[in-house]
């Protein structure tokens, strides 16, 4: 769940993570903003005010326009959209932190291990797992 966390910095410049997270939905839809703004059940207008209003909080362009279309990242943009990578990484962090806290028998559990140990000695341990802990998800 994106929630809208406003940031000031020294030069009283506004980025939210609702414009972070479109930005990095953009570059990963091709640089398509109707395709974005589809996947993400909302409107096209909407996304591209918010990258308006990113670059105009910001001074800078984030993307190389031709027309109306969007064609790359300027390279601001590109070290933009690192950064806010960074950023929205680390608030699906601090989220997956507070469902942990939240609900501690919830989750996910990695395990990686042989194919033989996987096969003969783990079955009944998952079963057991399974049976104890029935929301945690595991990936073997």
């Amino acid at each position: 769940m994106l929630r809208t966390i406003t940031q000031t910095n020294t030069q009283g410049h506004d980025v939210n993570l609702k414009q972070l997270h479109y930005l990095r939905e953009i570059v990963r839809n091709d640089l398509n903003i109707s395709r974005t703004a589809k996947k993400l059940f909302t409107a096209q207008p909407g996304i591209s005010k918010q990258i308006k209003l990113l670059e105009d909080e910001l001074g800078a362009e984030v993307f190389v326009r031709r027309g109306k279309q969007l064609a790359a990242l300027t390279p601001f943009g590109e070290q933009l959209l690192e950064h806010g990578n960074r950023a929205l990484d680390h608030i699906d962090q601090i989220e997956a932190l507070a469902a942990d806290h939240a609900n501690p028998h919830k989750g996910r559990l990695k395990i990686a291990t042989t194919h033989t140990q996987a096969r003969y000695a783990l079955p009944d341990c998952i079963q057991q797992f399974r049976q104890r802990y029935p929301e945690v998800e595991l990936d073997i």
